[in-house]
């Protein structure tokens, strides 16, 4: 074999592993980050529908089940649903109203809907690149094979 033929099968080589040890592990990353903003809306969108729940239902007091992991329940009462503690990141809460709780929730859904449209854009990115590179290997592939033939 010549060292030309050897550097192409290298590069091909190389290319490969590029595709498999960087652009699929980076689009793995991606796509992980997405699904859990999702999985944030998502539980911004149940509180939601909480919150209006009580709203519809006016009363002062309410009684529920509460999820301390594993799913194991306990009964809890909330004495007063006139306000509400929100999770608004990084361990924090902060105790609004229940009308000032439905203005940040719209806020933060649009906020996290947004960007789940730049990861979905990082993430197309990152799959034109896989395609561009196995373009070039394919390329690469078929001038190796026609220079073997001469």
């Amino acid at each position: 074999m010549t060292s030309g033929n050897l550097n192409i099968d290298d590069k091909v080589l190389q290319y490969e592993a590029f595709i498999s040890d960087v652009l699929k592990r980076d689009l793995q990353t991606v796509l992980e980050q997405r699904d859990g903003v999702y999985d944030k809306i998502s539980q911004y969108l149940q509180l939601k529908n909480t919150i209006k729940s009580i709203q519809e239902a006016d009363s002062k007091e309410l009684k529920t089940d509460v999820d301390l992991g594993c799913n194991f329940y306990v009964q809890a009462q909330v004495p007063d649903t006139s306000k509400i503690f929100v999770a608004v990141g990084y361990g924090f809460f902060v105790e609004f109203t229940l009308s000032e709780a439905l203005k940040f929730i719209e806020k933060k859904t649009k906020q996290l809907t947004e960007y789940t449209e730049v990861l979905t854009k990082d993430a197309a990115k990152i799959k034109a690149n896989i395609r561009l590179v196995l373009e070039v290997n394919i390329l690469l592939f078929m001038m190796h094979s026609f220079f073997k033939l001469f």
